[in-house]
């Protein structure tokens, strides 16, 4: 039976965005759409959610944020659902673990260790911690427990990262430059002469290092091609504009005059940026 005061309590809270999702999913009186619905159907879902997150915080659209954060939770508030349907654990459950995680990793904050130490020293503590949860659940290998599921290149950084903790990593950016030209060249043979397939092996071998370049060069990969995108679109924009400008459309133009009209947005931007410094 539906609670529906909770349902149509605007001060409901959690416990109307649990009732809402129990009674979506009710095999009676519920929506076909969500009742249909697994786990594995709901993943990217809850992936492309994540990615809005990212999104609003990226372009700073604080009152877009709120939004997109409960569509990620309403996203873990479905995967709860379902869980309890199935008898495995319920959302209260997942709150818990995940308290206990978090009292567990920050012993300096909730425990009686020293909380007077740098964030290097308490990352390396965090990750102290992590390698013993790992060892806990039986993950023997310095790899396992990197989520196969996570983006490409976020899990590429990730495996490198946990390489690097065991000494497989090399000392400095230098070799990976050196590293990325070596790969370069690879491609640029392997279309010359080899099958779609080892192109592909091979183009993944460059992006593959160029995570680890990002890496050594303490930049975030996902976040830098993000704000490039980001720059990519704004840039193509103002050539639409140019052209609508001169009674055209990208598709009457031709590179020459987009690529020059690329030039002028670049140089517009700097330009703009310089005089933003001067203020």
């Amino acid at each position: 039976m539906a609670d529906t005061k909770l349902i149509h309590n605007p001060k409901g809270g959690m416990p109307r965005l649990l009732e809402i999702m129990r009674c979506l999913r009710d095999p009676e009186t519920g929506c076909p759409w969500d009742i249909e619905q697994d786990f594995a159907t709901i993943a990217p879902y809850t992936i492309e959610e994540a990615y809005e997150v990212a999104d609003a915080i990226e372009r700073k659209a604080w009152d877009e944020l709120k939004g997109e954060l409960g569509d990620l939770l309403f996203q873990s508030v479905f995967h709860a659902q379902m869980a309890q349907e199935a008898g495995l654990f319920t959302f209260d459950e997942i709150a818990d673990t995940m308290s206990d995680k978090m009292v567990a990793r920050h012993p300096h904050v909730f425990g009686d260790e020293n909380r007077d130490k740098s964030a290097e020293q308490q990352t390396r503590d965090w990750e102290t911690i992590k390698a013993a949860e790992r060892a806990a659940k039986q993950q023997q290998g310095a790899l396992d427990g990197v989520a196969v599921g996570l983006p490409a290149l976020l899990r590429a950084v990730k495996l490198q990262k946990r390489a690097a903790r065991v000494g497989f990593d090399w000392p400095d950016a230098s070799h990976v430059l050196d590293k990325i030209v070596e790969e370069s060249h690879e491609l640029v043979e392997a279309r010359d002469i080899l099958s779609q397939a080892e192109v592909e092996e091979e183009f993944g071998d460059l992006l593959f290092v160029m995570a680890n370049l990002a890496r050594h060069l303490n930049v975030e990969p996902e976040a830098a091609l993000r704000a490039t995108n980001a720059k990519f679109t704004r840039r193509f924009g103002k050539i639409e504009e140019k052209l609508a400008a001169r009674g055209k459309r990208p598709e009457q133009s031709d590179l020459a005059e987009m690529d020059a009209l690329w030039d002028e947005a670049k140089a517009e931007e700097k330009e703009a940026r310089r005089m933003a410094r001067k203020e």
